[in-house]
């Protein structure tokens, strides 16, 4: 349930702009959000700070989009959100010399210092590299093959990415049960 919760906008967006087109859907995309924010407020009363992040990003270049007719700001809105992920985590890292994954994940995942950091470095790499596929994939392509790339494209990505961190983590998964 909860991660179709997480996809609800982007499946909605998805689907108002094949009826629609790009304003429609991304007026869609930004009452989606709100409703899931609202959502989760209204069931756990708790809202991370991540998905704060992703609702204000989508309110501001969503409403850019909808009142300059310009749909050049929604495509950049994944490569700000992947931008902001990454460089919370890389400040972290290099600023505040503190692992944001080990402080999100630590309760859940026993894993040495050395595979936190090549995590983190990871994910800071991967959203580097997203945000700069989604900017090449919005202005080399037209709005429709965006679109598609954005749903199928970018989660298909995401989900290769997680299998391999899921592949990498394992192995010290293998070594503490075994000790």
């Amino acid at each position: 349930m909860k991660l179709l919760l997480d996809f609800f906008p982007i499946i909605l967006f998805f689907a108002a702009f094949k009826l629609w087109g790009i304003y429609p859907a991304t007026a869609v995309a930004i009452v989606a959000t709100i409703a899931q924010i609202g959502w989760l407020r209204y069931r756990t009363g708790k809202v991370e700070p991540m998905q704060w992040l992703s609702l204000g990003v989508i309110v501001l270049f969503g409403g850019a989009t909808i009142l300059a007719q310009d749909e050049t700001f929604i495509k950049w809105k994944p490569t700000v959100l992947y931008w902001l992920m990454g460089g919370a985590l890389l400040i972290g890292q290099v600023v505040l010399r503190k692992n944001f994954l080990k402080s999100l994940m630590g309760g859940q995942l026993e894993l040495p210092d050395a595979a936190w950091r090549a995590m983190a470095w990871s994910w800071i790499a991967f959203f580097a590299v997203m945000g700069v596929v989604n900017l090449w994939v919005a202005f080399h392509y037209d709005t429709d093959t965006w679109v598609n790339f954005k749903l199928f494209g970018g989660l298909g990505l995401m989900a290769v990415f997680v299998v391999g961190q899921a592949l990498y983590l394992g192995r010290y998964m293998k070594a503490d049960a075994d000790s």
